[in-house]
């Protein structure tokens, strides 16, 4: 038999090796995998801390936006009720559309009407209208041409480009009424 140095019986030291073991089972079968999944709901805890600080900064920029958005929608274009002008307010338009052209940030260089359109009980008089300036800027005239009431429609746009900027030509109907 095995002697051991603290006098110990065998029966009481097979004992102690025995619960020995059965605590660094429970240690190993029970203690380590419970810490490991601690440090794993940490690291899910820091990824929801971070979420919910990124949404507590992003709630500024909604509110922001939802705020804008309460604010007149400029992409929505006007639809104004379709009216006539009269035979003897026709010249009127060009000296809208210089005006417009004026605000959207284009040179007009022409704007005359197409006397052969006024024949007879024509609905409606041809304008042929030439600019000169940037594209963003003819997005804007056209964007205000759509405001006005009395324009039928435009018939062609010619885009032809020029040394120092852009030209534009359009043929514009105007409807004329009694």
């Amino acid at each position: 038999m095995m002697k051991n140095k603290f006098n110990i019986p065998e029966k009481v030291f097979r004992r102690l090796v025995i619960g020995l073991g059965v605590v660094i089972l429970f240690l190993v079968a029970g203690v380590i995998p419970v810490l490991s999944y601690k440090s794993f709901i940490n690291e899910d805890i820091k990824k929801l801390k971070y979420q919910i600080e990124e949404q507590k900064n992003l709630n500024s920029v909604y509110a922001m936006l939802m705020k804008n958005r309460e604010k007149k929608n400029f992409r929505i274009l006007s639809n104004p009720a379709k009216t006539t002008l009269s035979r003897q307010e026709a010249n009127r338009f060009q000296n809208v559309f210089n005006e417009m052209a004026e605000k959207s940030g284009l040179k007009t260089i022409s704007v005359s009407p197409e006397l052969s359109s006024l024949t007879g009980t024509a609905n409606s008089m041809l304008n042929t209208a030439v600019v000169k300036g940037e594209f963003v800027n003819f997005r804007k005239l056209l964007i205000s041409l759509g405001d006005i009431s009395y324009l039928d429609g435009i018939e062609e746009i010619h885009i032809q480009q020029q040394p120092d900027a852009l030209e534009f030509r359009m043929k514009i109907l105007i409807a004329l009424g009694g």
